[in-house]
């Protein structure tokens, strides 16, 4: 999806949710949308493109689980971190 389809997504996702869980609109740009939720809870949906795609990642505190099942609605979805362009990392605990 193209990123604009993304954000676009993520305004119309979060403001349908029940009244406990829906997060509304603060803050906008092109790559970004900020949202607050129950209790002022900040949630950021942030795109970027790169050469497989678009890449979309999601920061919150206590919405982890409204950002996951926005996510499993875009499509389609990387099997794999190296098919977003991730780069390999060391795994915790490992030197």
């Amino acid at each position: 999806m193209p990123p604009a389809d993304v954000l676009a997504a993520a305004k119309k996702f979060f403001a349908r949710r029940s009244p406990i869980y829906a997060a509304f609109l603060e803050k906008e740009g092109p790559s970004y949308m900020t949202f607050r939720g129950q209790g002022g809870e900040e949630l950021v949906i942030g795109v970027t493109v790169s050469g497989a795609g678009t890449i979309v990642r999601g920061s919150t505190y206590l919405f982890d689980q409204q950002i996951a099942r926005f996510f499993s609605t875009l499509d389609p979805i990387p099997d794999t971190e190296k098919e977003i362009g991730m780069t390999d990392m060391t795994a915790a605990g490992t030197a």
